[in-house]
């Protein structure tokens, strides 16, 4: 049995505590504005420090306004147990609980289909339960690896940009907080948590990478996120800027077209993967893809985007692209 703690130190505690639900209610309002309390929230909790501290953060903050919900994708022993561990406290501070399963074992790229599978689960669970918003814990020491992992990837501004701090209906308002003021908080406040062994498994690049910038002292993750950012607005800035200057331009039912007034190369990547999704909306290209369709384009050379087609049309003053379907394959029977 431990012994009492002495009363300063459970005073300092108490400050620390309330400083740390007050500073949450800071970053809510940067997100949400003045009517974020009144917003109701569906942290998603994995029984990890990080999203319990979360958990218990937002609970406190807005009392009667959280529910939580675990994911259990069943992809390795003991899921359950975490799953199980995460309900009994939420059953003992009066929290609703739930613990959201596939319907089908995860499949394909196993990390990519379980986060998406993640995500589709939370986000009907929220619209079932009249949510306004999805929680995650994602922290400033997350940000980084991911925009480490982004720049092995030669990814752009928009990738760079990394984790959003608000996609949609999912918040994430902890991204200039540190994995270690999360778990002290954990710690602190007595609550219980798992440790997910996928994140030392070395088999997965971010495990591998999470432990390489642990050992280093040199990038501030807290800096790192702040990039972030700043290059998520400049991200949707270029965005605005190219929907703007595209937004009088004609389209027939199957046929677009696509002006290059010497734009600068953002710019134009973005015009054109614009005008690409505006004729098949599943047309999602970045990256190395688009760039080849882009090259294929100055070059004269017709371009086959999916069910797309791109040729040059000819035009004295301002280069010129058509974007029609292409036609469809006839079935040769063999006889």
């Amino acid at each position: 049995m431990s012994a009492p703690m002495p009363p300063p130190q459970k005073q300092k505690q108490a400050a620390d505590a309330h400083a740390a639900v007050e500073r949450l209610g800071g970053d809510l309002a940067s997100l949400l504005g003045t009517d974020w309390q009144e917003r109701r929230l569906g942290v998603a909790v994995s029984g990890g420090p990080d999203s319990m501290a979360l958990l218990w953060l937002a609970a406190s903050l807005l009392p009667g306004q959280v529910r939580a919900a675990t994911v259990d994708h069943g992809l390795r022993p003991g899921s359950d147990d975490e799953a199980r561990m995460v309900a009994s406290f939420c059953e003992r501070e009066h929290i609703p609980h739930a613990t959201l399963r596939p319907p089908q074992p995860i499949g394909g790229s196993l990390q990519a289909a379980a986060r998406a599978e993640r995500y589709r689960l939370l986000e009907q669970w929220r619209q079932a339960n009249d949510l306004d918003h999805i929680v995650t814990a994602h922290h400033a020491d997350d940000q980084l690896e991911t925009m480490v992992m982004r720049l092995n990837r030669a990814s752009g501004v928009g990738g760079l940009a990394a984790i959003r701090a608000r996609n949609g209906a999912v918040l994430r308002p902890l991204l200039h907080w540190r994995r270690r003021d999360l778990t002290a908080i954990t710690l602190e406040n007595d609550l219980p948590f798992v440790d997910d062994p996928s994140n030392s498994d070395r088999r997965f690049d971010r495990a591998r990478l999470r432990h390489a910038l642990q050992s280093q002292s040199v990038i501030d993750p807290e800096a790192a996120a702040r990039s972030a950012r700043w290059l998520a607005e400049a991200d949707d800035a270029i965005g605005w800027a190219a929907r703007r200057l595209i937004a009088g331009w004609p389209d027939a039912a199957d046929i677009g077209v696509i002006r290059d007034e010497a734009y600068p190369a953002e710019i134009f990547r973005r015009i054109v993967a614009l005008r690409l999704r505006a004729n098949d909306p599943r047309l999602a290209l970045r990256g190395a893809a688009l760039g080849g369709v882009i090259e294929a384009m100055h070059a004269g050379r017709r371009a086959m985007v999916g069910a797309l087609l791109i040729d040059a049309v000819a035009d004295p003053d301002v280069p010129i692209w058509r974007i029609s379907r292409a036609p469809q394959r006839k079935d040769v029977k063999k006889g």
